[in-house]
């Protein structure tokens, strides 16, 4: 299976897609991921239920961690779940039980967006952004979904918002690393 392209010299369109992706190998994508991560950067988690989020999460944390055996729950019930990370403080959103947009005020989203990595994990929850949602402007949007003819695979896509449209043409054309 082909690696995420956040390395150089992929050649990568934007946004990026993969199929095909089984558990090992959104792993490897998310262990992929982690690698480029910095303060301040923040991550969407869009998909179904049962489409790998919280599986992809897990699998960057143990990795920016540098803990491969790390338990990482779901934030389900918490809300968030914060780590120690060599890159800086990450906090990991879940946002599915929230009713209301500014509930996310009341979990730390400031203090979050102040510096630290971010992965939200329902960010639907935060509001359209056409329509003055709480979502920020900077991010990468993983998208995951079932792959059609195998519902053990995943289908991958990372859409660029903001300064990582940037980040990543300047990958694209061998510039600079993410």
């Amino acid at each position: 299976m082909a690696a995420l392209a956040f390395g150089r010299g992929y050649g990568y369109k934007i946004p990026m897609e993969f199929h095909g992706l089984d558990e090992r190998a959104l792993a490897e994508q998310a262990a992929a991921m982690a690698s480029r991560l910095r303060a301040g950067d923040v991550l969407f988690l869009r998909g179904d239920l049962g489409a790998g989020k919280t599986s992809f999460a897990r699998a960057l944390i143990r990795a920016i961690t540098g803990q491969p055996d790390l338990a990482v729950p779901s934030p389900t019930f918490t809300l968030v779940q914060t780590y120690d990370t060599p890159a800086g403080p990450l906090w990991h959103f879940d946002l599915y039980r929230l009713k209301e947009p500014d509930e996310v005020f009341e979990i730390g989203w400031e203090e979050a967006l102040a510096g630290a990595i971010m992965i939200v994990e329902w960010p639907e929850r935060l509001g359209d952004d056409r329509a003055g949602g709480l979502a920020p402007r900077d991010r990468l949007e993983i998208i995951l979904s079932m792959d059609t003819d195998n519902n053990l695979h995943r289908t991958l896509r990372a859409a660029p918002y903001g300064t990582w449209k940037e980040r990543m043409g300047k990958e694209r054309m061998g510039k600079d690393r993410i």
